[in-house]
């Protein structure tokens, strides 16, 4: 059988290592799956298949840690990038399956913070939050809760709208109630949330004509 002469610590990737069999190179593996080699040490086929096998399953892994690692992800951003890289299909769903029982992905967590992400910086109604989602992968029977709990339309169509409405200020007033429902509509809103704002946004920013109509 073939023995290792030599086990040594790659140049440009530290976390892996060549394998040398009868002093020439034979295969690369992560240190992690190379642990318990030692020079000396005799494989027979069955054994370096095995090592090659397992080291793919590891490389699949850390390259779906490594995608995780920018922000999170939902498990059919994480597939298509596994994909993207020419993982195995095969090897897939029990890269997932590993990601998940150390928690490293979870839907509902990853649309929880999806949602307060767009609450805060985009505000979106609960169907273009909804359609988003359902762009990532995720829409199941839990997702209308989480959207109940966390979205107030109400609140955030008057949060998303009166930045809008500060642009479209010098527009007469239907051409300003028309523009602002169509940019409120196309965040998600239903019109049953738009239609009572748009005057209270008026007023937002015509404070003067707000005031003189309170005098009066």
């Amino acid at each position: 059988m073939p023995k290792i002469t030599a086990i040594k610590i790659q140049r440009r990737n530290k976390e892996r290592v060549n394998i040398y069999l009868d002093g020439e190179f034979a295969f690369g593996l992560t240190r992690i799956v190379a642990g318990w080699l030692q020079i000396g040490q005799e494989l027979n086929e069955k054994k370096i298949e095995a090592l090659k096998a397992e080291d793919e399953r590891e490389q699949a892994y850390i390259r779906a840690l490594n995608y995780l690692s920018y922000r999170p992800r939902s498990i059919k951003e994480v597939e298509q990038n596994l994909r993207k890289h020419k993982v195995p299909d095969v090897l897939i769903p029990e890269t997932i399956e590993r990601l998940r029982k150390n928690n490293f992905v979870d839907d509902m967590d990853f649309a929880k913070q999806w949602i307060e992400n767009r609450n805060r910086f985009r505000p979106r109604g609960k169907k273009a939050l909804r359609l988003e989602l359902r762009q990532k992968g995720i829409d199941n029977e839990d997702l209308q809760e989480v959207l109940d709990d966390l979205v107030d339309e109400e609140s955030l169509a008057y949060q998303a709208g009166l930045k809008k409405a500060r642009q479209l200020a010098k527009l007469e007033w239907q051409d300003f109630r028309r523009k602002l429902g169509a940019f409120l509509a196309r965040r998600g809103f239903p019109y049953s949330v738009i239609s009572p704002l748009i005057q209270p946004l008026w007023d937002a920013v015509h404070p003067e004509e707000a005031a003189i109509d309170d005098y009066e």
